[in-house]
């Protein structure tokens, strides 16, 4: 006997009053047997309220960010397909859908609803433009092919969310998703969604500045420990570079007289060598012990099996039909 397919839609929210009831009821009309989850996090409003009159199973995570909401509902909900939007209703919710039927078509380990924007002011100019330089650091340092690396509005196979380690606090989880999906080469697709402005009374939690700043430093801090040789080989080279500035006039008068008046200069320029010798080794040690906990991180995504729809539900397509953009990352053996 075939168990049931099951899907879960997760909805973050911070005072979102405004918007909530209408994101839950979109998400009931297009996924009628997915259970919707309303994760308040710390909201003063009547957030609570209006997303149980409007269906929702409501839970409470009082540590105030995005990434903690996320690393709770990973956590807690156990779904064949999982999906996460955010509760301000800038997203199409209609489209889930969509999303949802392509994860299993694939199958995929994550489809990312790109956004297209329809309203003006829905995104500011600062953010579109964090959101561009932003995807394209990850593009050059993780191979990225993704187009809208900070979108909100995903979906996901169990054994992606039960493989990710989700240690992001804030707003930075889906630079975290997008880079857990490139490094393991987990197939990824996008649909195109779109993006409207908020309904009045809403209030956007994102600081440009000071969330695009968060972001590049998990970026860096990733770059850190997920290509640790190509970081450490930078700085060794920079350290080599600024020990051969100092050595070699070092040398040259030693060559040309035989004596080596600036001892200090020689030592100097002799220990800040050493320092990028052994820079560079301890990034080789690292790289090594990324790739063990690659491999671990690999067997415990292959411990779940592929998302499969049972038949039940194989033909209750209610949206507009997947519009795949782009293949991001293929399932490697």
């Amino acid at each position: 006997m075939a168990v049931e397919t099951t899907i879960a839609c997760v909805v973050p929210c911070h005072n979102e009053e405004a918007a909530v009831g209408k994101v839950v009821r979109d998400l009931r009309a297009a996924l009628p047997e997915a259970v919707v989850y309303v994760y308040d996090n710390a909201s003063t409003d009547r957030t609570v309220e209006v997303a149980r009159e409007a269906g929702a199973i409501v839970r409470q995570e009082t540590r105030k960010g995005k990434g903690n909401v996320i690393r709770r509902a990973f956590a807690d909900v156990d779904a064949d397909a999982l999906l996460i939007i955010d509760g301000d209703d800038t997203y199409d919710a209609s489209r889930a859908r969509d999303l949802v039927d392509l994860l299993f078509e694939g199958p995929y380990d994550q489809v990312v609803g790109a956004r297209r924007v329809t309203d003006d002011g829905a995104y500011r100019a600062g953010h579109a433009v964090g959101n561009k330089l932003l995807t394209g650091a990850v593009r050059s340092l993780f191979g990225n092919d993704v187009t809208d690396m900070l979108s909100g509005y995903r979906v996901f196979s169990r054994r992606f969310v039960k493989s990710f380690p989700a240690l992001a606090r804030e707003f930075e989880t889906e630079t975290e998703m997008t880079i857990h999906a490139l490094h393991l080469r987990l197939p990824t697709a996008e649909v195109l969604t779109d993006y409207r402005v908020r309904p009045a009374g809403g209030e956007s939690k994102l600081r440009t500045y000071r969330d695009g700043w968060r972001i590049l430093r998990v970026i860096l801090d990733l770059a850190r420990r997920e290509r640790p040789s190509l970081v450490h080989t930078v700085l060794a080279g920079v350290l080599a570079l600024v020990s051969l500035i100092l050595g070699i006039p070092v040398i040259a008068e030693f060559v040309e007289t035989g004596t080596v008046p600036r001892v200090p200069t020689a030592i100097l320029a002799a220990a800040i060598m050493t320092i990028a010798a052994l820079v560079l080794l301890v990034g080789y040690i690292l790289e090594s012990l990324m790739h063990m906990r690659q491999e671990q991180t690999r067997l415990v995504h292959l411990s779940y099996p592929a998302p499969v729809r049972t038949p039940r539900y194989a033909a209750r397509g209610a949206g507009t039909g997947p519009v795949p953009v782009r293949k991001a990352a293929r399932d490697t053996p």
